[in-house]
Parts: structure tokens; sequence; C-alpha cells
């Protein structure tokens, strides 16, 4: 019997540990755009599921923001059917008058639509076909926009889309690995042209600035800058833990922060407890950034008797005495 090749092997390997012990009896869904990465994904898992006793499915999303989008989105659901994936799912959403530049856009609606069919379906998890090396680019974009701890974590391996697992288990694979298992096992992946497409921030990244990296510093790069993210997110699950005790440890009878308890927190702790008091208040997650909480730090810090800090969703944050208090929206 010939030998597996090392990357298909690897991508079943990775996707074996991923749903090993996995909780719930409903299928796993594999979220597949008929890319290199989530196709590799999906042959994987058409393997090793049935093998753990689980039924896998796959979703394919149609942002119908190209030419002949329904037809690729057709095709790739046609492939799962044949390779045994059950249930197939191909659904189309509508980018259109969505907030943010197009790419979060899509990806909202592409989430959305993800989190739709996972719970129809009851999924045990939902998984995506993220790589090393989307995780080296998240990393370096966030460094870019100054994003902190929490940007520099990167994807996060696992978490809950909508009370769903939502699993990344290529986070350690790389994209040459996935391509090479597409052409051993006769796949033929498509090509996003966005991925080269340089009005996009991520494909300068990928065609530009990571192959400069590799090229000045070595190859060992891309998995340097991903193992920075797994250790920072240890980092951050650690300080969210104290930043989670502290934040009941300062809270006041009427619902809001006591002053001197905030300013006897050190300041990493302190930032994420104002951070997660200020999406208790009902500030959108997505829109809360670091101008935000070092408005509320201020209040603490450098108090001058100044107004009220302004939250996104109208809402706003004074000082009275020794307590931070939220007004709400004007």
């Amino acid at each position: 019997m010939a030998a597996l090749a090392p990357p298909v092997a690897a991508i079943r390997v990775a996707v074996r540990r991923a749903l090993t012990g996995l909780p719930g009896s409903g299928p796993v869904l594999v979220a597949c755009s008929g890319g290199a990465d989530s196709l590799a994904l999906a042959a994987a898992t058409a393997f090793v599921a049935p093998r753990l006793g689980r039924v896998a499915g796959l979703v394919t999303v149609d942002h119908g923001l190209q030419e002949g989008s329904a037809e690729r989105a057709a095709a790739v659901a046609a492939w799962a059917r044949e390779a045994g994936l059950d249930p197939v799912e191909s659904v189309r959403v509508d980018v259109a008058g969505r907030p943010g530049g197009p790419e979060s856009a899509a990806r909202e609606a592409r989430y959305q639509a993800l989190a739709d069919v996972a719970g129809r379906h009851r999924a045990a998890a939902l998984l995506t076909g993220h790589t090393r090396d989307d995780q080296a680019e998240t990393v370096l974009l966030a460094l870019a926009r100054g994003a902190g701890p929490r940007g520099l974590a990167g994807m996060p391996a696992h978490r809950t889309l909508d009370g769903v697992p939502l699993l990344r288990p290529l986070l350690e694979v790389s994209r040459e690995q996935t391509r090479t298992a597409c052409a051993v096992l006769g796949l033929s992946p498509w090509e996003d042209p966005h991925n080269a497409d340089p009005s996009y921030a991520r494909a300068r990244v990928r065609t530009d600035v990571l192959p400069a990296l590799v090229r000045a510093l070595g190859p060992g790069v891309l998995d340097n800058l991903a193992r920075t993210a797994r250790l920072v997110a240890a980092d951050n699950e650690a300080l969210d833990a104290l930043a989670a005790d502290a934040l009941d440890a300062v809270r006041d009878a009427g619902g809001g922060l006591s002053v001197p308890g905030l300013a006897g927190l050190t300041p990493a702790v302190r930032g994420r407890v104002l951070h997660a008091w200020a999406r208790e208040l009902g500030a959108p997650p997505a829109a809360l950034a670091y101008r935000h909480v070092a408005a509320l730090d201020a209040l603490v810090t450098g108090w001058r008797g100044q107004g009220a800090a302004h939250l996104p969703g109208g809402l706003r944050v004074v000082r009275r005495a020794d307590c931070l208090t939220a007004l709400g929206a004007r």
C-alpha cells in the first residue's frame, strides 16, 4: 500500500484532533468556499468524521459579488455530495447595505449564514479552513492597527458562534500543505481573485508583506507569528480571568464601578474591566475601540472634572464622586 502523502496526513490528523471528544451528536459542518484550504479541510473531514462515528456535512456561501459565483457554489455542493458529505447546503447572501467595508460586510454576511445553517441542523461544530498563513496575516494586520493583545492573539482555534462551536483545525497547517493535499487528492480548488486584489489590505499582506518578511528573515517567520498568537492568547485568557473577578469586586450597589477600586488595579487588568463593563452596558463589541476604553480610564486615572466618556451605541459614562455611572443614550 502506498504511503499517505504527508500533507494529507497532517490535515487528517489536525481534523481528528479537533473532532475527538467533541460533545453533541449533531453533524459537523465544514464551511467551504472551494478554495484549497477549505477544500482540503472538507476532504479530510469526509474521511475522518465517519471513522469517529460522526456525520459530516458542508456549507458553501455565495456572496454574489463575482460573475459565476452561483455556478461555483453549486459545483462545490455537487462535489461535497459525491464525497459523501451530508447535509450539504449552498446559501446565497446579500452583502449590499451592510456596515463597514466590503471585506467586513462579506464576512458578517457569511458568518450569519453559517450560524443559521448550523443552528438549523443542530450542528455539533462548524469547521473553517483558516491556516497558519492566515493566522500570520491576521497578526501582522493587528500589529499595523495597533490592536493590542487581543488583536495579536489572532484567530482562536475554537470559539462559539451563536451557540455553535466554531473550530479552526488547520491553524498549524500551512497554505502550501493544503494546496499540495488538493493536488495529491486530485481536487481542483478555486482561486479567489480577491485574494490577490491589492485594494484589500489582507491581499497586500499576502502578496507583498509576508513574502518580503520571508526573504528577509527566513521561512520560520510564519511559524513564529502563529506561535506569537498562541502565546498571547494564553496570556489573554489568564488576564481575562483576573479581570472577571476584578469586575465583580469593583461593582457598587447602583450598578456603577468604584473609582478607588479601579484605581487599585494594574493597568492591564483595569483596561479589561472597563472593556467588559462597556460591553455589559450595551456598547457594540465590533465598534468598541481603544479610544473608548482610554476615555473611561481617564475618568479614573486622569480626572480633571471632565465631562462624559462617550461609547458606541450612544452610551455615556460620567464620574460622580467616587463612582463611574452609565447615563445611557442621549
